[in-house]
């Protein structure tokens, strides 16, 4: 697996900074600017073409208009607010900009607030009323978790690390018997789980983990034989443990979730789901594949290809990127799906942007 360099305050090579990206071998070594520059050959075959890096930060620029003054974004209908702060957080911290410095640090320093705010005593980011909260807790670790790491201000580190805490150990308590995770706490749902919230919680904890909070390891290792025994003879993952049939959304996200919790691309278990994904999931398509979770789809499989290296990424990127670019409306939003433009943009933003190497979690 190929390794990166993240140092998510600093610009790119043009301005004279060490620039992300290297590969263990490093092939070529200059001195640039005054800096050492460390860079892949291989990468230069999978730069982004400009329209990419514009239209990526078109939506960002009609998601920071779209902010509300106390800090959060809200799904259609005014639903999923914590979550959609978060990924609408998350895709602004892939551009480059953190709480202190960047382009959009006052709107991802504003997202954080909003977020520490409606952190409950129990550990549970957001509300036990809203709908399905664990989609919000989860992507609100990652996004938190992301943050921490770079965050300058020491009373909001402070904060930032007692929420992730707590955050972590409300996940563990939350989690089914079965190692999987429901729309809400084992407790509230009545230890319903299923695949979509599990990926979630997980990629949420390792993200946690990586940052330097504690999470113990079983947590994750039971969310991992909960996938495993998802999983369905042809390589696809199931929508819970009870059944559901195999379904590409899931098991794209599967797979990041596996990556991310330590498993190799060369694992026997991995390559069964990588060789479903392969023959189910394709960067074109129309908006009704995938039981109308395109985006969803995507979000994952992006990493899960960028992760796989130069070979894989070289080829899916510029096909997704040109899916991506065709839909966008010239206010700079998507509005494909239901769930509303906030989440469609967020993400497809995220796409976009994978490959700048700022987000540790989504690093190779």
């Amino acid at each position: 697996m190929m390794t990166s360099i993240n140092l998510h305050s600093a610009q790119p090579a043009a301005s004279g900074i060490l620039t992300m990206k290297t590969n263990p071998i490093i092939s070529v070594l200059a001195i640039f600017g005054g800096l050492l520059l460390l860079q892949d050959p291989a990468s230069a075959d999978v730069k982004k073409d400009p329209k990419n890096k514009l239209a990526a930060i078109k939506g960002l620029d009609w998601l920071a208009g779209e902010q509300h003054r106390q800090g959060y974004w809200e799904a259609n209908g005014g639903q999923y607010r914590v979550a959609m702060t978060a990924l609408a957080g998350n895709a602004m911290l892939a551009e480059g900009s953190t709480t202190t410095r960047g382009k959009y640090a006052k709107q991802i320093a504003a997202a954080v607030d909003y977020l520490l705010e409606v952190s409950q005593s129990n550990g549970l980011i957001g509300y036990k009323n809203d709908y399905h909260y664990t989609y919000g807790h989860g992507f609100s670790m990652l996004f938190l978790s992301q943050v921490f790491g770079e965050e300058e201000d020491a009373g909001r580190r402070q904060r930032l690390k007692e929420t992730l805490t707590k955050a972590v150990q409300f996940c563990a308590e939350a989690q089914t018997p079965d190692g999987g995770w429901g729309y809400v706490s084992a407790k509230d749902g009545n230890n319903f789980d299923e695949g979509s919230t599990c990926v979630t919680q997980v990629q949420g904890l390792r993200a946690c983990r990586n940052a330097g909070i504690p999470v113990a390891k079983e947590i994750i290792d039971k969310a991992v034989e909960y996938i495993k025994r998802c999983t369905a003879p042809d390589g696809g993952v199931q929508y819970s443990i009870r059944g559901g049939g195999s379904r590409p959304p899931i098991t794209a996200a599967a797979i990041a979730c596996l990556f991310n919790s330590g498993e190799e691309y060369n694992d026997e278990f991995c390559q069964r789901l990588l060789a479903y994904c392969d023959k189910n999931i394709t960067p074109t398509g129309n908006q009704a594949q995938f039981f109308g979770h395109w985006h969803y789809t995507h979000f994952y499989y992006a990493q899960v290809m960028y992760r796989l290296g130069d070979e894989k990424w070289g080829k899916y990127y510029p096909e997704i990127a040109k899916q991506i670019i065709r839909q966008q409306s010239a206010n700079g939003t998507w509005k494909e799906g239901h769930v509303g433009p906030v989440y469609t943009t967020a993400i497809n933003a995220t796409i976009l942007q994978i490959d700048n190497g700022y987000l540790p979690i989504y690093q190779r």
